[in-house]
C-alpha cells in the first residue's frame, strides 16, 4: 500500500504529526495523490497496531500527537524498497474495461470513444510536459519522478489508443460472439 509506506518513509526523516506528514507526503508527490487528514490518521493508526510506528514523546507541547518509526517499520519499509511491484496485482484498468464496453455494446461508436479519450490524454500530455519544463531538477527531483512516470504512462496510453483504432480500421468491426451458458456447457469444450 503507497500511503502506508510513504508515510513510513516520511517518518524514517524523522519524527512528525498527521498535518506535516500529509503535506511532506504531498510535497514528495508534487501532489499527484493528494491525501486527506482521515486517511492519514486511520493509515497511523493501523501502522501503530501493526507496531511499525509509535507516539512519539510531545517535545514541544504543541499536544499534536507526533510519531516515530519503529524498528520494525524501518525493516517493512527495507523490504518494501527492495520488492519489486507485480504488474499483475496492479488495479484493473478502467479505460481497457470502458473500450471493451464499447466494442460489444450496440449503438456506441467505438471511434469516438477513442477518439474522445486520444483528446484527453494528449491534452494531459502537454500539461504534463509543461509542468516538467518548470521544475527546478534539483529541488524538485522527486516531483519530477512522478511527473515523468505519468508523462511516460500517457505516451503508452496514446500508442495504445492508436493501436486500437488500427485494429478497428483494418476490417469490419468485430461482431460479438454469444457466450456459452455455464449452466449448460461442458467446461471442457469450452477449452478447444
Amino acid at each position: 500500500m503507497p500511503i502506508r509506506h510513504g508515510l513510513l518513509a516520511l517518518l524514517q526523516r524523522g519524527p512528525m504529526y498527521g498535518y506535516q506528514l500529509r503535506a511532506q507526503f504531498e510535497a514528495s508527490t508534487g501532489a499527484t495523490w493528494p491525501l486527506n487528514i482521515g486517511q492519514v490518521y486511520t493509515t497511523l493508526s493501523r501502522l501503530e497496531r501493526d507496531g511499525l510506528v509509535e507516539p512519539d514523546p510531545d517535545t514541544d507541547g504543541n499536544g499534536k500527537s507526533t510519531y516515530r518509526i519503529t524498528p520494525a517499520g524501518r525493516a517493512a519499509l527495507e523490504a518494501w524498497f527492495a520488492t519489486p511491484l507485480a504488474r499483475q496485482g496492479r488495479p484493473r484498468d478502467e479505460l481497457a474495461i470502458k473500450l471493451a464496453m464499447a466494442l460489444t455494446t450496440p449503438g456506441v461508436d467505438v471511434r469516438a470513444v477513442i477518439q474522445a479519450q486520444r483528446t484527453s490524454t494528449m491534452r494531459t500530455l502537454r500539461e504534463l510536459t509543461r509542468l516538467k519544463a518548470r521544475a527546478d531538477v534539483h529541488a524538485d527531483a522527486a516531483w519530477l519522478l512522478v511527473n515523468e512516470s505519468m508523462i511516460f504512462q500517457a505516451e503508452a496510453e496514446a500508442r495504445w489508443l492508436d493501436h486500437c483504432e488500427a485494429q478497428l480500421s483494418s476490417g469490419p468491426m468485430p461482431v460479438p460472439r454469444p457466450l456459452p451458458d455455464p449452466t449448460t456447457t461442458n467446461p471442457t469444450e469450452v477449452a478447444r
